[in-house]
């Protein structure tokens, strides 16, 4: 499966699934939308904006989770080569990685958001269509990773989960200092 193919879908436009994958899918959604929520009404400065001694602005996350999902899901399909060899970068490859954690020049929110919603269509997709969530693939090389590991997808997607439940709780703490709006509560 490619990133450009379809699935069947209900009559709502969701991926037909039952199950255990409903269920990852439920939990995904609801931490896509915390994250989400926390941009509500913001323009793009104040998407930009860093509000905490962190690095993070609210278009930044949107943006790192949104290419975390994507790689991920490459790497469900692809294995480590999607992800890449973490100790082999460069400076120069750090650097990009860091303007994943920022909203740059010509970026706005809405443009963000629209890159999360298809990259969660997509993930969304490709859950309903795996045939097992027990396919595994081999870890790329990463320092933080052992050596030798596999994860499978099943694996993958509660790492996306975390990530994205994560980086939803680091949005609502730079939206509360930001402008003292908060997701909860």
């Amino acid at each position: 499966m490619t990133s450009n193919e379809l699935t069947t879908r209900d009559l709502a436009g969701e991926p037909a699934v039952t199950g255990e994958r409903a269920e990852l899918l439920e939990m995904l959604a609801k931490h896509r939308h915390y994250l989400r929520f926390t941009t509500r009404d913001l323009t793009d400065e104040q998407a930009g904006l860093r509000t905490t001694a962190s690095e993070l602005c609210l278009g930044g996350l949107i943006k790192h989770v949104a290419a975390v999902e994507r790689n991920w899901g490459e790497f469900i399909l692809n294995g480590p080569s999607a992800l890449g060899d973490f100790t082999a970068m460069t400076e120069a490859d750090w650097a990009r990685r860091a303007d994943e954690f920022r909203l740059l020049p010509g970026e706005t929110l809405a443009g963000v958001l629209a890159d999360y919603a298809e990259v969660a269509r997509w993930t969304d997709d490709l859950v309903a269509t795996l045939p097992d969530l027990e396919t595994a693939q081999p870890l790329p090389k990463a320092p933080w990773f052992e050596p030798g590991a596999q994860w499978s997808a099943r694996r993958v997607l509660m790492h996306i989960i975390a990530e994205t439940a994560q980086h939803a709780g680091h949005a609502d703490i730079i939206r509360e200092s930001l402008d003292g709006a908060k997701s909860m509560g």
